[in-house]
């Protein structure tokens, strides 16, 4: 099988996707080239050949440009699969390219299993398998779904590509998103609540803790769905990424999605009345309880002391 991975440059700099894109390829086996519009002066540890077009001609956003050079890459490889991060960037070129080549696309992969790409669905509670039908098809990964077993490394045999760089759209540039509420991406000591502490009431639980450990509370998407916490204070995917010091996270099953979004804490712990939780496998302390339980007396503890 092939695979034609799709990396990501934005603002001068190559993404660091562009080694989850590897990690599917290396789960699934697949032989895999790259394209890439960017730089030569930021290129990836990657064994096989790139596909490379200059951003600074052909812009870091441009999708009827990049399209176009796209499908020319793809003609040549004709591969089995074409894959893209579950970005902004993949969530605009990927359907353009399916649809210009009839192509099944497959969205927001999180996993493989048995041949077939696994997905969330009913906001992420269940997964299902999913096979395209279609001699060729596009995906998009879930970011933090997929990871390398060892550090990417190796030197890529570049292949240039030109085309056509005019479009119907003309990029502007980088907007920063709305600052709003507290920003947990500089807070050393998180505390989150998942949908393991019940209902809303018990968010101030959640609240206590954090403040006994002298830092702010954060939630996952459930919780912020439900409307129990205002959506800045929202971990992952959809919401922040955090690397503090300490992070704990309270009644929080583990999501990929919540977990890309905080696995780079340096110290993790996790309450959870299942033990065999997936929050426990990034987790550096795993305490099996009842978090209604366990958290007012640790909170106390700490404020005893």
């Amino acid at each position: 099988m092939k695979a034609l991975l799709v990396g990501e440059y934005r603002d001068g700099k190559l993404l660091t996707s562009a080694q989850e894109l590897m990690g599917f390829a290396e789960k699934l086996g697949a032989q895999s080239s790259m394209f890439i519009v960017g730089s030569k002066d930021q290129l990836p540890a990657f064994n096989g050949t790139l596909y490379l077009a200059e951003a600074s001609e052909y812009g870091e956003f441009n999708p009827d440009v990049h399209k176009q050079l796209l499908l020319s890459v793809i003609a040549d490889e004709k591969p089995d699969l074409v894959v893209f991060s579950h970005s902004s960037y993949g969530w605009d070129l990927a359907p353009r390219i399916a649809f210009s080549l009839k192509a099944a696309q497959i969205s927001e992969v999180v996993d493989i299993a048995d041949g077939a790409m696994v997905v969330p669905v009913c906001n992420a509670k269940l997964r299902r398998q999913v096979k395209p039908n279609t001699p060729v098809s596009v995906i998009t990964l879930q970011a933090g779904a997929f990871g390398l077993s060892e550090d990417a490394s190796g030197t890529p045999e570049i292949k240039e590509i030109t085309g056509d760089a005019t479009g119907s759209i003309a990029f502007e540039g980088y907007e920063a998103a709305e600052a709003g509420g507290v920003d947990l991406s500089k807070s050393e000591v998180i505390v989150s609540a998942g949908r393991g502490i019940g209902k809303p009431d018990n968010m101030g639980v959640i609240e206590e803790l954090a403040k006994a450990l002298g830092g702010d509370f954060g939630a996952s998407r459930p919780v912020v769905d439900s409307e129990w916490a205002e959506h800045n204070r929202q971990v992952g995917t959809t919401g922040q990424t955090v690397s503090p010091k300490l992070y704990v996270a309270c009644g929080i099953s583990g999501a990929i999605q919540h977990l890309a979004g905080m696995k780079k804490s340096e110290f993790i712990v996790a309450v959870n009345t299942d033990k065999d939780a997936p929050i426990g496998e990034v987790a550096d302390v795993l305490v099996v309880a009842d978090l209604k339980q366990f958290v007012p007396v640790l909170t106390e503890k700490l404020k005893a002391g």
